[in-house]
């Protein structure tokens, strides 16, 4: 049975009010949300500076990146944050009140990334964006105040399911010494058929038919699920990968695949934490309005999780 906190049941509420997702077609949901009021920005943590910086992709074309930065001398731990969206939408706005959280009482630099997004740009491009921006920061640390040896990355959902990519990548190329991994309730396998999926598959949010919608358009062909850099859980092994903080919603599709991934990270030897915040439903890391006390407390796991990682480096 589903454990919704009032404020889960409004937020739910709302969600539904208007057309499903999936009814609309990507450029025309991009569209609607492009005309759509920018929520209010009151009451933002403060932040010692925000700056936005463009960079170069693999193909050459532009991403920005918005770079967050806490009060004092550093150089500072940094986390790379790659936003949800399902791959398809999704802003680096969306995470300005957690982002802004984060890096202050971390005591971190915090680095969002607005990699290109689906179908225009379908997998691998939001993989190769995601991991010139990770790139670039190793390579820019004295520029932007980092620590290029605390270099963390981390995302929610489809941004989640990135992280987890990018760190194999890194660590299958010998690539940039990753620190540790965040994430936030991640994608890791496109199955759609756990014991969450079917408890949750309507009504919480991410329904099961709009997580297809989501998978089909960010890969377009639905033989390549398989592939384990769409699909995490079908890596061969993940030993070697950073110590990771998994955290997951009570009421979400996504829960169990999050806690197989989680399985899988320990039985290669990778120290894992996981936590279930209880009552809420997927999204709600990106929903100040009505999960104000929620996102500060996932916000503060993560702050104590780099904390700890960084202590033992």
């Amino acid at each position: 049975m589903a454990n919704l906190t009032e404020q889960a049941k409004q937020y739910l509420e709302s969600f539904y009010s208007g057309p499903k997702m999936e009814s609309f077609n990507p450029v025309e949901l991009k569209a609607i949300m492009a005309q759509s009021p920018v929520p209010p920005q009151n009451n933002l943590p403060s932040i010692h500076q925000t700056e936005d910086r463009f960079i170069k992709a693999k193909d050459g074309e532009e991403i920005r990146l918005r770079i967050y930065t806490p009060e004092g001398e550093g150089p500072f731990p940094a986390l790379v944050y790659y936003h949800g969206g399902g791959w398809v939408i999704g802003t680096v706005e969306m995470f300005e009140a957690a982002n802004r959280f984060v890096a202050t009482e971390a005591n971190a630099v915090v680095v969002s990334v607005d990699y290109r997004l689906a179908p225009e740009n379908p997998y691998p491009t939001p993989i190769e964006d995601c991991y010139a921006a990770l790139e670039w920061v190793f390579e820019h640390a004295t520029d932007i105040n980092v620590d290029p040896a605390k270099i963390s990355v981390g995302g929610d959902s489809a941004g989640g399911n990135l992280s987890t990519v990018i760190a194999k990548k890194a660590l299958d190329n010998n690539g940039p010494a990753i620190q540790s991994q965040v994430l936030i309730y991640p994608v890791t396998n496109l199955e759609f058929d756990t014991d969450s999926y079917n408890e949750f598959a309507q009504g919480y949010g991410l329904d099961r038919d709009l997580m297809k919608w989501f998978g089909i358009h960010y890969v377009g062909n639905e033989k390549l699920y398989n592939e384990p850099d769409v699909s995490p859980l079908k890596y061969d092994s993940v030993k070697g990968l950073p110590p990771a903080i998994i955290i997951a919603a009570e009421n979400d599709v996504l829960k169990d695949e999050g806690v197989a991934y989680a399985e899988k990270l320990k039985q290669d030897g990778v120290n894992v934490q996981y936590e279930l915040i209880p009552g809420v439903v997927h999204g709600y890391y990106s929903n100040m309005d009505f999960f104000a006390d929620e996102t500060k407390q996932t916000a503060q796991l993560i702050v104590n999780f780099i904390n700890k990682v960084e202590q033992k480096a």
